[in-house]
């Protein structure tokens, strides 16, 4: 049966639908030795794709793990400038598994790792609105007046953050930690935010995502999902209730 090419490059464990638009439109996908173009459906039990020339093999099962990103590591497979990345941390996990959605280069915590597209998908859908939440440290201790400004919303590139949810946790000799939960994914968004408000991010990790925790799990180290995270993602995927 056809599909759309996205889809099936999904579904196939190479990447998320939204990064597989991206490597059709660099047109580095062919169908039966032509390029491909979005858009395009095919079957991929009758049709030969390939993706960077490499045909594609549809995974034996769908797995979930969870990754404990280290600081000064890129979430990515490869770096062409050759820094640390991800990819160097799962050569224990058999199957072909991608990042879902982004942790910047030097901010840690919790990542999502699957071969499951459309889980992927359901992850990272504004739609979903999916909460993520962190912990950050930051330059000196925010009164009340900031954490409503953050509560509120923060302008950036002329357009209003949602709302957060911030809770004060504890103040050290200078800089101070909070917990912050937003359902956004502007491109360095909680820095950004704190910024405006004149506390500096010194530390940020993500601790949790739409329920699923990271728990004491070491920087650089995976786990599989628990039955309980995994009865989460069944009901994600059905398009269900929030964790």
């Amino acid at each position: 049966m056809e599909q759309r090419l996205q889809k099936i490059i999904a579904d196939m464990g190479i990447a998320s639908r939204r990064k597989a638009e991206e490597i059709i439109m660099e047109g580095r996908v062919t169908v039966n030795g032509k390029v491909a173009g979005i858009g395009m459906k095919a079957d991929p039990l009758r049709d030969h794709i390939k993706v960077d020339g490499r045909l594609l093999i549809r995974p034996e099962k769908k797995v979930y793990y969870i990754f404990h990103k280290p600081r000064g590591v890129v979430t990515s497979l490869s770096d062409p400038q050759g820094r640390p990345t991800v990819g160097e941390y799962l050569r224990g996990i058999k199957e072909r598994v991608f990042p879902v959605g982004r942790l910047d280069f030097d901010s840690e915590g919790l990542l999502l790792l699957t071969n499951d597209g459309d889980f992927a998908y359901a992850v990272l859908h504004p739609s979903k609105k999916m909460p993520k939440t962190y912990l950050v440290k930051v330059k000196g201790t925010l009164g009340e007046e900031e954490l409503e400004k953050l509560r509120k919303g923060i302008k950036i590139d002329g357009r209003m953050t949602a709302p957060a949810v911030v809770k004060k946790l504890k103040k050290a000799e200078s800089n101070s930690w909070i917990e912050m939960t937003i359902h956004e994914g502007r491109k360095r968004q909680i820095r950004r935010m704190l910024e405006r408000v004149g506390h500096p991010v010194i530390r940020l990790m993500r601790i949790r995502i739409n329920g699923i925790e990271m728990g004491p799990l070491d920087p650089g180290r995976y786990r599989k999902f628990t039955v309980q995270e995994m009865d989460a993602i069944m009901r994600e995927m059905a398009g269900g209730a929030n964790v």
